[in-house]
Order: structure tokens, then sequence, then C-alpha cells
């Protein structure tokens, strides 16, 4: 059987075991003898996949394997989560991830560019659109450019996480923070002054 059969055949193998959890099939490869399966909570939930959810689906899957044995020879079985930065590989992907701020590398330049790195704003089964604030040298541009980039130029696309930033204790918008009465400000502070002691 081939490696696009192989996936096929977990696939349905999977579909009702993640309905049953309430998850869904992310992602699914098989290469050189491994397997790996990408698991996720439905869009737009908050929480992710938990290890707990992992491992039963580790197991119920195995015992599936075992028991259809159709993957010819030794294998590995790896099941994850796709974490917080992403692999894009799919329409259904990009579709998902609308909204978040994505890299991009292409197998040739499109529009001046090898590499693009912004907010994907739109996903088409072809092709997708991130909202790019620098130029194709990298410097940051003070004019917004959209550009559609089409999915067979792509070579590697993940999501980026951004971290979000926290001010110093004594920074003038901590400071803001304390005078205004902000709980969530002042509660940080104080666990950050608890555990330095």
């Amino acid at each position: 059987m081939s490696s696009a059969g192989i996936v096929t055949k977990i696939s349905a193998l999977l579909a009702p075991i993640l309905a049953d959890l309430s998850l869904e099939l992310y992602d699914c490869e098989f290469a050189g003898g491994n397997l790996k399966v990408s698991i996720d909570t439905p869009a737009g939930q908050e929480n992710g996949v938990d290890l707990d959810q992992i491992a039963l689906v580790t197991r119920l899957l195995g015992r599936e394997l075992d028991h259809d044995d159709f993957i010819p020879g030794k294998y590995v079985l790896e099941v994850t989560s796709p974490g917080l930065e992403r692999t894009l590989r799919t329409p259904a992907h990009f579709e998902r991830e609308i909204g978040k701020t994505i890299n991009v590398r292409l197998v040739a330049l499109h529009n001046g560019r090898r590499r693009a790195q912004g907010v994907l704003v739109a996903s088409t089964q072809d092709s997708f659109t991130v909202r790019i604030e620098e130029t194709a040298d990298g410097a940051v541009s003070d004019q917004i450019e959209e550009v559609v980039i089409p999915l067979h130029l792509v070579e590697k696309a993940r999501t980026v996480f951004v971290w979000g930033t926290n001010p110093k204790p004594n920074s003038p918008a901590a400071r803001a923070a304390r005078k205004s009465g902000s709980k969530s400000q002042s509660s940080t502070i104080k666990e950050v002054e608890v555990s330095a002691l």
C-alpha cells in the first residue's frame, strides 16, 4: 500500500475515535516508517489537546492498527498536538488559521519575495492572502501590502506565536495600572514579589 493509501486508511480509522472524543484530525503523515498523527480540538476552542487525550488516542489507534495490520514492516506511531507554531500544508490548515501571523518560504520568487511574514487574512482551495507590513528586503514599511500566494509555490509555512508583553513592575504602565486599581496587574506584581523572597 502506498503512503497516500496508508494516510487515507488511518484517517478513516481515526474518524470515529476522534468524533467520540470531540477532537479533530489536524494532520497525518507516513514516511520512512514513521506515522505521525496530529490531533486538535475543534477550531475556536480556547483549550488545546491535553496529554491524557493524546495517550488515549495513541492507545485506541494502536489497537486498531494491531488488529488491521495493513502497514508493512516496522513503523513508529507518534500522536501529537500541532503545537503553538503549526505547520500549514493543506487548504484546511490555512482556512483554520485565518487571523493569525504566519511565516512562509516559497520555492520561487513571487511578487519579488521568496519569504513573507504577516497576518493571514483569507484562504481558498488554491491560494491564501497575507497582509505584510515589511518590504521584500525585510525593512519595516509604512504601507500595508496584501499578497495572494498560490499554494503550489509554498515550500514551508507555519503559524508564528506572538508573545504578549507585561510591563515591568516599576514601569510607568505598571504604576498607572496600580493607580487605576487593576487587580490583574497588582496581583501579578504581588506574585512576583512573593516568589522573589
